[in-house]
């Protein structure tokens, strides 16, 4: 495993210098700093409220270290069944009531057994000039994959929302990388502000801009899932790294929510599927039809399922010829050429029934979890990155399912982390009992 961090390294060192030492990157260098200076200097920054604006917020434990807590996928999670219209089988929902007691279960009890009385120094250290340089080359991957996607189609989907039908999923996969991509290089100047290379301003500034930078090219894609990931994630660290109060916080994930689900109303209109409704309603019947889709998996999946492995394996490119997301709906008899969100538990339910709901639950539960002890214990910028990134897509998930490899593949590498240092903590412990 240390040998591909290594060589992935080296490879990302390169890139970067490399990039660096062009004219290209020289000139946009100094904008951005130039930018940074006068935007530091400017009278907005002067007016601009405090952190002790609407300082009561402070005064709740809750609020003040506790807002992104692993149990508030839960309290999404419930949000978005009670906007639902849809009468559920009381089959269903024993598999929700499973759901949920798992992985509250893995949140609450399998992290109780690990870190006990640990101190910060006891945690794998990560130099933040590693996530730097792998931030910096997964960014830019996103920004080339973006302009080829744009030649590729000849257009933006922004204008024209037809030509995401165009996408090529080989040309389209990097852009996501934009998200890991900002979120590695803004949890670098966590650690610079926390070593006093950065100001509290500055900071904040660079979060801005990465934030709008991601952002940017998601948007003309007309991707909305991927917005709300970096806009999520950012935030998330944001709050953990102590650069975001909590009234910014707040006010985020309103505007944040609002415009996210205009940016979907808008697009459902341009593509005759709004069937006149409004905002709100509109929500409610995509809801609605996820709800549904899950109705209908539960009603075939039973208690060890029917797909035995073979759905989530689909993710993997190139071994099959459908989605994931077309597969479930061939399975469910619905048009096998739709792209089908079957929320979180679905492809659970589908391979391996309500047992694979307990157990991924769960282990879901559990990484969570543990990334938040870790994430509390250590203080350290890495692994405020690492559990932003998953709770992030933990909540997006709710809806969409847990089934592209990208989104897999994070929550692998997360765990295996964790597990590692279980280990080391391990051999510490065995390395003080020899020199006692």
């Amino acid at each position: 495993m240390s040998f591909f961090y290594s060589l992935g390294i080296k490879v990302s060192f390169f890139i970067e210098k490399t990039f660096k030492n062009s004219k290209l990157f020289v000139l946009i260098f100094k904008i951005m700093l130039s930018v940074e200076k006068s935007f530091l200097n400017s009278y907005f920054k002067n007016i601009y409220p405090s952190n002790d604006f609407i300082s009561f917020l402070r005064r709740s434990k809750i609020l003040n270290n506790h807002l992104f807590h692993p149990f508030c996928f839960l309290i999404i999670f419930s949000i978005f069944l009670m906007i639902s219209t849809i009468d559920l089988s009381f089959e269903l929902k024993f598999t929700l009531f499973l759901a949920f007691i798992s992985f509250i279960g893995g949140v609450l009890f399998l992290p109780m057994c690990f870190f006990k009385g640990k101190n910060q120094n006891q945690f794998i250290k990560i130099d933040y000039n590693d996530f730097y340089s792998i931030g910096f080359v997964c960014i830019l991957s996103g920004v080339l994959s973006f302009f080829i996607c744009t030649i590729t189609m000849g257009g933006l989907p922004i204008f024209n929302p037809s030509l995401r039908y165009k996408l090529i999923p080989i040309f389209t996969m990097p852009i996501s990388l934009l998200i890991p991509g900002v979120g590695l290089v803004a949890s670098s100047y966590l650690q610079r502000f926390k070593d006093n290379k950065l100001t509290f301003s500055q900071v904040r500034f660079r979060f801005l801009v990465l934030s709008f930078i991601a952002s940017f090219f998601l948007f003309a894609l007309g991707y909305r899932t991927h917005l709300c990931a970096v806009m999520l994630m950012m935030l998330i660290m944001g709050y953990y790294g102590r650069i975001i109060s909590i009234w910014e916080v707040i006010i985020v994930l309103i505007v944040g929510f609002f415009f996210l689900s205009g940016f979907g109303y808008l697009r459902a209109i341009e593509e005759n599927s709004a069937n006149n409704l409004g905002l709100f309603e509109s929500l409610r019947s995509r809801v609605n039809f996820t709800m549904n889709v899950l109705n209908l998996i539960d009603s075939v999946s039973g208690n060890f399922g029917i797909t035995h492995g073979k759905l989530i394996l689909s993710a993997i490119p190139g071994s099959s010829g459908l989605s994931t997301r077309m597969i479930i709906g061939k399975l469910i008899a619905w048009r096998g050429t739709v792209s089908i969100t079957p929320t979180i538990i679905g492809p659970m339910l589908l391979d391996f029934g309500r047992l694979g709901v307990v157990l991924g639950m769960c282990l879901i539960g559990f990484i969570l979890g543990l990334g938040y002890k870790i994430m509390r214990i250590s203080k350290d910028f890495s692994y405020i990155f690492v559990y932003s990134l998953l709770l992030t897509y933990a909540i997006i998930c709710i809806e969409t399912g847990l089934m592209e490899i990208n989104v897999l593949c994070y929550f692998l590498l997360g765990f295996l982390l964790y597990m590692a240092n279980i280990i080391y903590n391990k051999k510490i412990k065995v390395g003080e009992c020899s020199d006692g």
